[in-house]
């Protein structure tokens, strides 16, 4: 399994199933960010929130399959659980209508918070379940901050937490920088081009950090 970010919540997620190499992008984003969008030609594509920062689908080629709703999925092999994260605290605001997706590939799991802005109950976790990889907002603002995700991470036990939706020098928005969160986490960062790993190169015992570029 390799996975490259582009920024904000925009992961590509590309493995082998069988013969057949699948590719799943979430939370594809417009050039209006200031960042470089990312390409659209995925089987998948996952959208947490109907916001201009996670729902920039149009113009994908061959048609793939998006994904918007909470549910469950089986898409060419990759098994997908869209979990709905709306609550009372935020009816109001757009995180009510954030969509998380658990994604599995080749018995790796994946779990995408999408722009989750507030913590999650006992349901959400039971079905959240312990992935092998997180994917988690950290910058603040209409999104949970620094200390929330740590809160989380904690709670959640992934093998690897890889941050996302944190301030970048071309990023149009006015959210934290990840150092914050790293300080507040307490683990050693370790910092990558992209993400290659398999079942068996997931760490056994404490949770890694993992800090990709774009």
């Amino acid at each position: 399994m390799q996975i490259n970010w582009y920024g904000q919540a925009a992961f590509r997620i590309q493995d082998k199933i069988g013969p057949e190499n699948i590719v799943i992008v979430t939370d594809p984003f417009n050039k209006a960010l200031g960042l470089k969008p990312p390409k659209l030609d995925a089987d998948i594509i996952t959208i947490s929130q109907e916001h201009p920062e996670h729902s920039g689908a149009d113009g994908a080629k061959d048609s793939p399959f998006i994904v918007r709703h909470a549910g469950e999925y089986d898409i060419k092999g990759a098994l997908i659980e869209g979990i709905d994260s709306s609550n009372g605290k935020n009816q109001k605001s757009e995180a009510a209508n954030n969509i998380i997706y658990r994604i599995e590939l080749n018995s790796v799991s994946i779990v995408h918070l999408g722009g989750l802005g507030h913590e999650l109950d006992e349901k959400q976790m039971e079905r959240i379940a312990s992935p092998d990889i997180l994917l988690i907002p950290v910058g603040g603002g209409r999104i949970i901050g620094s200390k929330t995700a740590v809160e989380l991470v904690s709670r959640i036990e992934p093998r690897i937490v890889i941050p996302m939706m944190y301030k970048l020098p071309e990023l149009k928005s006015d959210i934290q920088a990840v150092d914050r969160f790293i300080k507040e986490i307490g683990l050693k960062p370790r910092h990558e081009e992209r993400l290659k790993i398999s079942k068996k190169d997931l760490p056994q015992e404490e949770t890694e950090l993992v800090i990709l570029q774009i």
